[in-house]
């Protein structure tokens, strides 16, 4: 630990020298990353008088005001950036406006794999930025996601606290992370990566609703999920944020960038996380919220290359220790009888790069790698891991004429993945394997312009896996250009997905059940068609986005886990039939004047399966953990140019089906319409300070609320008082009147109550 603690002392003693501006001079600059704003128009609204800041954001209030002014309200506005009251008095030299990254007019990769404007992207990308996110501050990734509509973060376990994210209703594995464009996050890290990513990384949040498997391949199912990182070069010189709760959570995020040669900066962050107190409000005798003790080291550099080539390497390095179970349960019961606990140690590095070739043709090669390392005990479960992947492409972009952008590439991901379990054993039983896949590929895109008006994307994807053959993938995209102000988007394609069982449901590993596969299982699916609405509104001085979608997806060989039928075992089998996954959706965010700004979205989903009976008959059957409707929405007001702002943040979710474990089972087998609602406050001090505090989880709500436990059988989480008949099957009796055995996978929401919050920030 002695060298990270030099490395902390390292980022705190770095000092700033801070260039200073003519008095007679301003500056407009993007807010975080004190990034001139070219071009902003600055408008005394006494007179409406104007001028237009140079491209260093600069321009002269004595040319606006003359001399015997001291004090005006200014009115600046700028593309890309929200509007903005000014109360300018002599001597003020800085002024910083917020970025609107989430309009129509943002730059997006993910849809196309090209960086286009969202507006001319005929894929739908929902794009968000670091500062959308900071309206309920979250000390990882897998939290923020909250506010967006039709994202669900789900939690898995009721004991250690393991987590995915939904995307239109489809589990986690059916999501791809990707970290700058490169898929980083998956397989083992699904459980416990997402909540080791710091927001305090993070530039802006892309989400692409669908599959998206032609460009990027399996787990690219149900969508994908793109985290852009902070370009060292816009990023603030300093920064840090610390955050604590009454729980006594606390975050730290630090970062400073240095300029690393003539042509080269690097930017350098670090982020730890501490929850070490035992609370257990719901009297199970069990931990409400697993323990967290979780460093991230952070390290990226970019290099400015002739003819704005591109070149950039990034490292990132997580280390984390958690545990849940029984209250008085110590290292000391780990993977013993006595006292149930779930402890999990998590060592983590990955390596990501691009480099674009010296070459006439656009040429860019990109990698990532990462290796993974677990060491968990699950009561008496030892289960140890090991993963990596390697995800390496070559792709050529190239312009054909003034109708065709093409976008062509060839892949390969290799992945390694060892465990002590029988999922890496040979037949035999007895001599260990570990599984080693390649999968090469290739694909084709083909961004058509037909017409000013008209857009078709064509591409095809060709993957080849050893244990399944061919896997071919294309997809159709058209966009239609209605009005300068209206959009509409149809997108039709394909997805895959290969699974493994063993590091995607962490169901298999926890609490009592035993794993069962019916079969070899085949790789999923899916063909999906969505048709997508946009249009912006101009209402006054502010504006009205509104974004209107609608999918269908249907799955073959869906893989879904049977908890029903044995409370002792989860049985995976691929459906004899198919699934379904259909709905609609509605997002609206607007500003009105320059003080209050607001989202809003609402999703209708319905995920289901059609599975045949003993008689051949096809039946339907609602997934389970799956809400049928969700709304998500913020509310944000400026108070005045006192420096004073609140956020109003919630989400609420419908009713799901929740697994019970038999008939006599009293826990509710629905959820009840809950929602977690957040409040803040934040005081912005001139000198890069802000102080923000408020209230999470408004309503205290918690999941144990109308239900007489949560956990079942916490008082005998070894099941050794359970009796059984010659069967197997659970016996009712007194002491287990209602015939279940210790199983902590109910759950649907945090149950984390009401707590205060805390924090400040600063940059320079």
């Amino acid at each position: 630990m002695k060298s990270v603690y030099l490395f902390i002392l390292a980022v705190f003693g770095v000092q700033v020298v801070y260039a200073q501006i003519p008095n007679n001079n301003c500056r407009i600059v993007e807010e975080g990353s004190n990034r001139p704003v070219a071009g902003a128009t600055i408008q005394y609204k006494r007179n409406k008088a104007a001028v237009v800041a140079d491209s260093l954001g600069s321009f002269s209030p004595r040319q606006l005001l003359g001399d015997s002014i001291t004090r005006a309200v200014l009115l600046i506005t700028a593309i890309g950036f929200e509007s903005k009251e000014w109360q300018w008095n002599k001597g003020d030299s800085i002024l910083q406006l917020q970025s609107a990254a989430n309009e129509m007019d943002a730059v997006v990769v993910s849809g196309t794999m090209r960086a286009v404007t969202r507006s001319s992207s005929p894929v739908p990308v929902e794009v968000y930025s670091a500062q959308f996110f900071r309206k309920n501050p979250s000390p990882s990734l897998f939290d923020a996601l909250q506010l967006v509509n039709g994202v669900r973060p789900q939690l898995n376990c009721n004991v250690c606290n393991t987590g995915d994210i939904h995307i239109n209703g489809l589990e986690g594995p059916y999501t791809m992370v990707l970290i700058d464009g490169m898929p980083i996050v998956s397989s083992l890290a699904t459980v416990y990566g997402l909540q080791g990513i710091p927001s305090s990384l993070v530039e802006r949040i892309e989400v692409v609703k669908g599959p998206a498997s032609s460009l990027y391949g399996s787990e690219a199912m149900g969508g994908l999920i793109n985290v852009i990182t902070k370009n060292p070069e816009k990023a603030p010189r300093f920064s840090v944020e610390y955050t604590g709760t009454s729980w006594r959570e606390h975050n730290l995020d630090a970062g400073f960038k240095i300029k690393t040669g003539t042509r080269s900066t690097a930017l350098v962050g670090i982020n730890y996380f501490n929850y070490t107190h035992r609370i257990d409000k719901n009297g199970d005798n069990f931990t409400d919220v697993t323990l967290q003790n979780r460093l991230s080291l952070f390290s990226k550099i970019n290099w400015n290359r002739e003819k704005g080539r591109q070149a950039g390497m990034a490292v990132r390095f997580i280390t984390e220790d958690r545990w849940g179970g029984e209250m008085q349960w110590t290292r000391a019961n780990r993977g013993g009888d006595e006292l149930y606990g779930e402890q999990i140690s998590t060592n983590r590095i990955e390596w990501i790069g691009n480099y674009q070739l010296p070459t006439t043709e656009k040429l860019v090669a990109s990698f990532s790698t990462n290796k993974h390392q677990q060491r968990s005990a699950y009561g008496t479960t030892i289960y140890d891991a090991d993963q990596y992947i390697g995800f390496g492409q070559l792709t050529w972009e190239k312009k054909l004429g003034s109708k065709h952008q093409l976008l062509s590439g060839i892949v390969a991901r290799y992945t390694y993945y060892d465990d002590n379990t029988p999922a890496t054993l040979k037949a035999d039983g007895k001599t260990n394997r570990p599984d080693q896949v390649v999968i090469p590929g290739i694909f084709i895109q083909d961004d058509i312009t037909m017409h000013a008006n008209h857009q078709l994307l064509t591409g095809f994807r060709y993957d080849y896996d050893k244990r399944h053959g061919s896997i071919y993938t294309p997809r159709i995209a058209y966009k239609w250009k209605l009005s300068p102000f209206d959009y509409l988007r149809l997108n039709i394609g394909t997805g895959f997905r290969v699974v493994n069982l063993f590091t995607e449901d962490h169901a298999a590993l926890t609490g009592s059940r035993e794993v069962v596969l019916l079969d070899e299982l085949k790789p999923e699916r899916s063909y999906n068609a969505s048709l997508n609405y946009t249009r912006k509104i101009v209402v006054g001085q502010g504006f009205v986005n509104l974004e209107a979608a609608g999918w269908y997806t249907y799955f073959s060989n869906r893989i879904v886990p049977d908890y029903l039928t044995d409370p002792d075992k989860i049985i995976y089998a691929n459906l004899d039939g198919y699934a379904e996954s259909l709905g609609v959706s509605l997002n609206l965010d607007g500003q009105f004047s320059h003080r209050l700004r607001f989202t809003s979205g609402l999703t209708l989903q319905d995920v289901r399966t059609m599975q045949r009976d003993g008689s051949g008959r096809m039946q339907r059957n609602r997934q389970l953990l799956t809400e049928r409707w969700s709304g998500t929405w913020t509310l944000s007001y400026k108070l005045g140019n006192s420096g004073w702002s609140a956020d109003y943040t919630g989400s609420v979710y419908g009713p799901m089906l929740l697994p019970l474990l038999s008939e006599l089972d009293p826990r509710s087998p629905k959820s009840p319409v809950w929602s977690l609602q957040h409040l803040q406050v934040t005081k912005k001090v001139k000198s890069g300070l802000e102080i923000f505090g408020g209230i999470k989880n408004l309503l205290n709500f918690t999941p144990d609320k109308g239900n007489p436990f949560l956990i079942a059988r916490s008082n005998d989480p070894f099941d050794k008082n359970v009796q059984r008949d010659a069967n197997g099957t659970i016996l009712a009796t007194p002491d287990n009147p209602y015939a279940l055995s210790f199983d902590p996978t109910y759950v649907y929401a945090p149950n984390q109550g009401r707590r205060i919050y805390f924090g400040l920030r600063f940059s320079r």
